[in-house]
């Protein structure tokens, strides 16, 4: 994906907007707005995100990584990445652990089988 006459630098940089296109779609915003933002919170906005926010943070990592692969250009994977996004934690939000069965029940019906 980085071709190799990139130095290290240009390669950071890379990584770094990457990085910044994915907190932009889930997040609404760069790191460094982010941090410009909260001063005075320790560590960055990974840091305080939650789980649902972090889990589908991991699922567009993967899915920009595709959509890399298949040549979309920035704006086409920022759209698709969103779209994403929304629908995850949509549904993250509608499962609720104790809408969950529990784990009892879940063996005692196994057992009955």
């Amino acid at each position: 994906m980085i071709p190799p006459e990139l130095t290290p630098a240009q390669v950071a940089y890379t990584y770094a907007n990457e990085a910044d296109l994915l907190n932009v779609v889930l997040f609404g915003k760069t790191a460094r707005q982010w941090k410009n933002e909260n001063p005075t919170v320790k560590g960055n906005m990974r840091d305080v995100a939650t789980l649902n926010q972090l889990l589908v943070l991991a699922n567009l990592e993967s899915y920009n990584a595709v959509l890399i692969s298949q040549g979309k250009n920035q704006k086409e994977r920022m759209e698709l990445l969103r779209q994403l996004a929304v629908q995850q934690l949509q549904t993250l939000e509608m499962i609720s652990l104790n809408t969950l069965p529990k784990l009892e029940d879940g063996i005692n019906k196994m057992q009955e089988k």
